[in-house]
């Protein structure tokens, strides 16, 4: 099962992260600052003074995030047989479970003063990255695995 999780980890991470560089470009934020403010999640702060590093660093930690979204759902598709028949719905509902643990649980604990989406912009390009950049390929690429393994 490893082989699927990497996939989805490659693609959905890339989708995901390009992303998060066009949305946060429109914001006037670099890459760079991006990447940063994704490491300083669990390395906190002092992450901003270590340069190109932190970029790395962020990268990284993106990947690994992205990793434990995709085996969740690997994991998931191998016990439940709907998420393999069904993957487009199945990946759009998963994309939107990722958006509300990570919007509304994981970014209010970890930043509690940073404000949330609250405008319909803010709100469609992060439900448009999780759900059609994140859930659905991730999805995809299991349904893909599983079928295959069953012929």
């Amino acid at each position: 099962m490893l082989k699927p999780i990497v996939i989805a980890t490659l693609i959905a991470g890339t989708l995901d992260i390009l992303s998060a560089f066009v949305f946060a470009g429109t914001a006037g934020m670099m890459p760079a600052d991006v990447l940063t403010y994704v490491a300083s999640g669990p390395f906190g702060e002092g992450v901003h003074m270590m340069g190109a590093t932190s970029s790395l660093i962020g990268l990284a930690v993106h990947f690994a995030i992205m990793a434990c979204m995709a085996a969740a759902y690997v994991l998931a598709a191998s016990r439940v047989p709907a998420l393999v028949r069904h993957p487009v719905p199945a990946g759009l509902a998963y994309g939107f479970i990722l958006w509300l643990i990570m919007y509304w649980a994981v970014k209010p604990l970890r930043w509690p003063d940073a404000p949330l989406p609250h405008t319909a912009w803010g709100i469609g390009n992060a439900l448009f990255s999780h759900c059609l950049l994140v859930g659905l390929p991730i999805a995809l690429v299991a349904a893909r695995h599983f079928r295959r393994r069953a012929q």
